[in-house]
């Protein structure tokens, strides 16, 4: 494939596309970052964790500019679709262009934020640049937390300008986010003997073909929830049918809107046929409903072998409720900023610990606001209660407030204009960026995030534009030069 426009952008992308980076496993991009620096007398440093700055001397005379950081996460959601074979841990990104955009074959492309990541080691590679004293900061395990940026110390950095390059929209720079937290639900159960050994047939019911996507970026377009689908179908099912559920899952990733979920029914033989008749009746309501955001949405039917034990009956049945009801999608919209989304809750998983006898429901709650934030994540809290389960907090990040007098954003405005001879558009994001926990610790810092357009991202869907790429990279040169 050849490499396109701005090739040094894009050659360190590829390079960092052979390295396995999924959240928590990137000590071969930390390596990979620190045998960058030292092959090019760059001085850097790295954390207990794996977080990475290399620092770059100003280019001459501007040697008494203020000190900017350059800021990405190294790690990527790694989804996949049903049916790819591929191992996350050893196996290479395959990339391919179609209509100007960058894909992967059947995975997350990882352009989140692998872009930003590609794009500073072009600044560090490329000496005929213009820049004031520079630092580049490669933070870990962002897509599961924020865990790498919550653990800079003082002094790791030293810059007062802070550019975050993880937003997915070119033309748009984001001066702040919302900060967030994930609700987890524990639903502990008993196994019983299967119903109907000697009568019975099991039904493994799934849904497939979602699209997915950022529950932050997307919370909004009311693409289908799998899991909740998928409840959807069993609690309207249960009131027609007795049936015992052996497994159910779905979705993955907190911060992923479920793309699929499946579970195995044991029911009498002679309701068989009905059952799949009011499965494909369903189906069809909600792919007739869904056509428009979730065009490859399908319902999935198939006979599979009679487990021997169940899910206990009373816990299939709050468990199931708790999925039905359990609030998905946007909760308030912002007052203050036209169509930013401003409290959201997304249902991302369910998953079963067969071991433990364990049954975990993952959510996550988003928001500008920090009290509205807690408000939602205690209602997620009361509504499995109520249903019997324990629940926990954790990962509470937060939001980073915009500061519209920002010295760097009217930099930055100034360049976009001169550059494209159309103005950026300033706003805010749903989705969590690093500079909330960065401002939190470090307020002096002056701070704009922005990026090349991404969709999709992380689905195997996502997809980087080829052309914003290039604006992206434009920019942000002409940023360093002028600060």
């Amino acid at each position: 494939m050849k490499i396109p426009e701005p090739k040094s952008v894009f050659h360190y992308f590829f390079e960092i596309c052979k390295i396995p980076r999924e959240s928590g496993n990137e000590a071969g991009m930390t390596r990979y970052l620190e045998q960058f620096a030292i092959e090019r007398n760059l001085a850097y440093k790295t954390d207990a964790i794996g977080n990475v700055v290399i620092s770059k001397p100003a280019s001459p005379g501007k040697e008494d500019r203020p000190g900017v950081i350059l800021q990405s996460h190294t790690d990527m959601v790694c989804e996949k679709n049903e049916g790819t074979v591929f191992d996350f841990a050893k196996d290479p990104i395959t990339c391919y262009i179609e209509d100007g955009w960058l894909k992967a074959e059947g995975t997350t492309l990882g352009a989140d934020d692998g872009i930003g990541v590609a794009a500073q080691l072009a600044v560090l590679e490329d000496d005929s640049l213009e820049h004031g004293p520079l630092e580049c900061l490669f933070t870990v395990e962002e897509e599961t937390g924020l865990d790498g940026a919550r653990v800079v110390a003082p002094g790791f950095m030293t810059g007062s300008i802070l550019l975050n390059l993880d937003s997915e929209d070119e033309g748009e720079i984001f001066i702040g986010c919302a900060g967030g937290v994930d609700t987890s639900a524990y639903f502990s159960y008993t196994t019983v003997p299967a119903p109907y050994a000697e009568s019975g047939v099991a039904l493994k019911v799934g849904i497939s073909g979602g699209t997915g996507g950022h529950s932050g970026d997307e919370i909004h377009k009311d693409i289908c929830n799998a899991v909740q689908t998928l409840a959807r179908f069993l609690w309207n099912a249960a009131e027609r049918f007795h049936f015992g559920i052996s497994h159910i899952s779905g979705g993955n990733k907190r911060n992923a809107i479920a793309r699929e979920a499946s579970a195995v029914c044991v029911l009498h033989e002679k309701d068989a046929e009905a059952f799949k008749d009011f499965f494909q009746t369903l189906s069809s309501e909600w792919e007739k409903e869904h056509k428009h955001t979730d065009p490859q949405l399908t319902g999935n039917i198939e006979e599979v072998p009679i487990p021997d034990r169940c899910i206990d009956e009373e816990t299939a049945e709050r468990l199931v409720a708790a999925l039905y009801s359990c609030p998905h999608g946007v909760l308030s919209m912002s007052k203050e900023i036209p169509e930013l989304v401003e409290t959201s809750t997304n249902l991302a998983s369910v998953r079963m610990d067969q071991e433990k006898q364990i049954i975990r429901i993952g959510t996550s709650q988003r928001s500008a606001l920090n009290s509205a934030r807690k408000n939602a994540a205690s209602r997620i809290e009361s509504l499995f209660r109520l249903a019997g389960a324990k629940v926990t907090h954790e990962g509470e990040y937060p939001g980073w407030a915009p500061n519209p007098n920002s010295p760097v954003l009217k930099v930055s405005e100034k360049a976009y204009m001169d550059l494209f001879k159309t103005p950026a558009k300033v706003k805010a994001i749903h989705a969590g960026l690093e500079c909330g926990i960065f401002l939190d610790a470090f307020p002096h810092l002056d701070m704009i995030s922005f990026g090349p357009t991404i969709k999709g991202a992380h689905s195997p869907d996502e997809r980087l534009d080829i052309a914003t790429t290039q604006k992206f990279w434009d920019l942000l040169l002409e940023i360093l030069k002028r600060i």
